[in-house]
């Protein structure tokens, strides 16, 4: 069974930065991409960033382009989530999901979910 733990949420002010980290166990976390997600309140869960196995494949959403770096360590089995020039809007609870299928990319699907971190932006 997989295992995925995001940590390093917290509040912060509108053009601030944070770092989300996800640790990962339970499969070879290196053969599988990895992704974010976050879900504000009222609002359908939605895809943040992604990573290919190796790290030189990326994907952004549009609205993160150019101020969050996803990244990851398969050394230490973690993903990351780097967020500058933080918005309101970016509030939420972020998400770290790992893919179905190993090696696939883009992703189709996401298997398995962390719990969830709280990511609060104050104007």
């Amino acid at each position: 069974q997989v295992q995925l733990v995001e940590s390093g949420g917290g509040s912060v002010q509108a053009g601030g930065s944070l770092s989300l980290s996800c640790a990962a166990s339970g499969r070879t976390f290196s053969s599988y991409p990895m992704g974010w997600f976050r879900q504000a309140p009222g609002n359908e869960r939605e895809f943040v960033a992604a990573i290919s196995t190796g790290g030189a494949l990326t994907k952004y959403a549009d609205s993160v382009k150019g101020r969050f770096t996803i990244s990851r360590d398969n050394a230490k089995n973690t993903v990351r989530l780097l967020m500058n020039s933080l918005k309101p809007e970016d509030t939420g609870v972020y998400y770290c999901a790992a893919a179905l299928r190993p090696y696939e990319w883009p992703v189709a699907e996401y298997q398995y979910w962390g719990q969830g971190t709280q990511v609060t932006v104050s104007s």
